[in-house]
């Protein structure tokens, strides 16, 4: 009892002596949902919801961020700066040290141990976005919100009277639990490992009908720091080298588990799988409940966890996919929520929900671990998650400020694009009669949230409806580096050691000979001058040098065509120093490269490769995309019950919009104006 008055003295004491504020208001994001396919299908009689907020002022286009990818177009909608006013200008930032990146949305501080063994600090982590979200400020002055899976929160911002569920990002290997896992009794030993997009795929080794197999957890944190500086060595000692061998073995957490075929059941194509004290059922094509999963690194250090599991074959090969790891709502490894318990008592009332930002199997379609109808199914819970977690908030009485976000519209044309563009490489007559509607459909279902939701509000309550980007198809890739190296401006060593070097994102700064380049690309479309001062090896001096090879490299692809057919693959270049204005300028890239409709940059460009060719077509499912093409012409959708003001709103518009509306000053900062 003692607990609980303290509890309530504390929060009596943190509460603002303001008034309580009477208006309410309601934003709902979805990802990636495109203004032309909105406009068609409202046109079509589809999306009677949003036709109905449309009204006579249409639907508005929303200009997004340079370039047009969800991190910094999510960041500028909170707090309305620019690209380089919060500093977020991709997923990943660039390392000052070399040329590699990282993950960019957090900076993690890591768990310290003592004697290996005892934990004496427990990890933290950062937001490394600059600015001030426009729910901290209405919430410091009384303003009560409830923000819901948007984007960019993590970690939740602690503000009396705002509730946060944030979404958790893909962060760094050592906290990732991003990555899902494939068991295939046809694997091949060369064939296991780590996967290009994010999986780990696995031999299952049968005995009769029986094999052992691991369900593979995140890193262990306690050796974590130790593997780490040794594999960043460049020379070892033998004992050295006998310790990294020794610790990458057991560098993940793992849960033994046994995976018995059921072939001699009535229902052959059937297998039991057991763990711990756990034991699951399925039958092919079926996925599992949610399984709570507890990974240990010793007596003191434990990991809790959700995953399901769907057996994708059980014919003449077995076959699991295992879905990435979610940090389980009631004991996550960092708070994921703000105030902290509102994770867990979100959990006891809905059930199990999605945590991870990245909630959709679009990685494994990708790598064709699972089927299109497998990937709908996991979309469609997706977005069962997130609407019911947005309408259970909607229905309690004590908000003024509502922000909830669904990611499934961007998920699902990144990956079913190539089903409704009969130009495309991966178009395939069959599927898209099959599955050639999931865009609209996910559309559909958009729609009827927001018909629920504008049931369940007065009509004094202003709605709005958006979306951080729109959509293209993505029928060719570009080698951007590769261009490079034709025109003179990139170097690579010689093919035989680019080639013993690998694939990876670190190995592209020992392929490139740096002391002969003068320019790189890495990301959606960014190109970097090698600049003395900024990059490690820099050729190009500051000033009059380095703007001059911006200007011509500009100008060089402002003119670059196909060569299959010319036709124009780039629709605009956009200088750093013109479209970049704020502090954090002298992270953003020197040229962003706005692609035309079809063409982007290739997989091997986002982490600096140069493979043979220029361009080649896209033949994988991930057939639809945003990043690295011209943002003019990408922008979002905004559809408002409200008139607005007569111009082309911005992203970065709403978050004064927000604070106006509350009766709130708006931050001089602010680039935004209110609409």
């Amino acid at each position: 009892m003692s607990v609980i008055v303290a509890l309530a003295v504390t929060v009596a004491c943190n509460t603002p002596a303001t008034p309580q504020y009477s208006q309410r208001l309601v934003i709902l994001g979805f990802d990636g949902l495109d203004p032309d396919l909105v406009e068609q299908f409202i046109a079509d009689g589809k999306l009677p919801h949003l036709a109905s907020l449309v009204g006579d002022s249409g639907v508005h286009r929303l200009e997004t961020t340079v370039s047009s990818e969800s991190e910094p177009a999510w960041a500028s909608f909170a707090t309305g700066l620019s690209p380089a006013g919060h500093g977020l200008f991709d997923a990943r930032v660039r390392d000052p040290a070399s040329y590699a990146t990282r993950p960019g949305l957090v900076e993690r501080d890591p768990a310290r141990f003592l004697l290996n063994y005892l934990p004496m600090r427990a990890p933290a982590v950062r937001s490394t976005r600059a600015g001030t979200p426009f729910w901290v400020t209405a919430g410091r002055a009384g303003v009560r919100s409830a923000i819901l899976s948007v984007p960019g929160t993590f970690p939740a911002d602690v503000v009396t009277g705002t509730e946060i569920l944030a979404s958790v990002p893909a962060l760094d290997p050592v906290m990732a639990t991003g990555a899902y896992t494939y068991y295939a009794s046809d694997l091949a030993e060369a064939d296991a490992g780590p996967t290009p997009f994010g999986g780990l795929a696995a031999r299952l080794v049968l005995t009769g009908d029986v094999a052992p197999a691991d369900l593979v957890g995140p890193p262990d944190p306690v050796i974590a720091d130790e593997l780490g500086a040794l594999r960043a060595r460049t020379e070892l000692t033998e004992q050295e080298r006998l310790r990294l061998e020794e610790l990458s073995v057991v560098e993940h957490l793992r849960i033994p588990m046994t995976v018995r075929w059921n072939r001699g059941a009535p229902d052959p194509r059937t297998v039991t799988i057991e763990f711990e004290d756990q034991s699951l059922h399925l039958r092919q094509g079926e996925w599992s409940r949610w399984v709570d999963v507890e990974f240990r690194a010793n007596l003191l250090v434990r990991f809790r966890a959700m995953t399901q599991i769907l057996l994708v074959d059980a014919s003449d090969t077995l076959r699991l996919y295992v879905s990435p790891l979610q940090w389980h709502p009631v004991a996550p490894p960092l708070p994921i929520s703000s105030p902290p318990e509102l994770s867990a008592e979100l959990y006891d009332r809905l059930g199990a929900y999605r945590t991870l930002g990245w909630a959709e199997a679009t990685a494994a379609l990708q790598e064709d671990r699972i089927d299109e109808r497998a990937f709908l199914d996991d979309l469609d819970r997706a977005f069962d998650d997130r609407a019911e977690l947005i309408l259970s908030r909607l229905d309690r009485p004590d908000w003024n400020l509502l922000v909830g976000v669904v990611e499934a519209p961007d998920r699902v044309q990144h990956m079913m694009w190539r089903l409704i563009d009969p130009r495309h490489p991966r178009f395939d007559a069959d599927l898209a009669a099959r599955y050639g509607l999931t865009i609209e459909q996910i559309y559909r279902r958009s729609d009827d949230l927001v018909g629920e939701v504008l049931r369940r509000l007065d009509s004094s309550t202003p709605l709005l409806v958006l979306s951080d980007h729109g959509f293209h198809s993505w029928r060719r890739s570009v080698h951007l580096n590769s261009w490079l190296v034709e025109e003179g401006y990139m170097t690579l060593r010689d093919a035989a050691a680019s080639e013993a070097d690998g694939d990876s994102e670190e190995a592209f700064e020992r392929q490139i000979d740096w002391t002969r380049t003068r320019a790189y690309a890495i990301g959606p479309g960014q190109i970097f001058i090698n600049l003395e001062g900024r990059e490690p090896e820099g050729i190009v001096s500051a000033g009059a040098e380095r703007s001059a090879l911006a200007n011509e490299i500009a100008e060089k692809l402002t003119t670059l065509t196909d060569p299959a057919d010319d036709t124009p693959m780039v629709r605009a270049v956009h200088h750093g120093d013109t479209v970049h204005v704020g502090p954090h300028r002298d992270r953003a890239p020197d040229l962003q490269v706005g692609f035309a409709e079809g063409y982007r940059v290739s997989w091997p460009t986002t982490i600096g490769q140069a493979p043979p060719g220029l361009v080649v077509d896209n033949e994988g499912r991930w057939s639809g995309d945003h990043g690295g093409f011209d943002f003019a012409s990408t922008a979002g959708v905004l559809v408002v019950n409200r008139p607005i003001a007569g111009r082309d709103p911005r992203l970065v518009d709403l978050a004064p919009t927000v604070l106006e509306y509350f009766g709130l000053q708006v931050p001089p900062e602010m680039e935004g104006v209110p609409l």
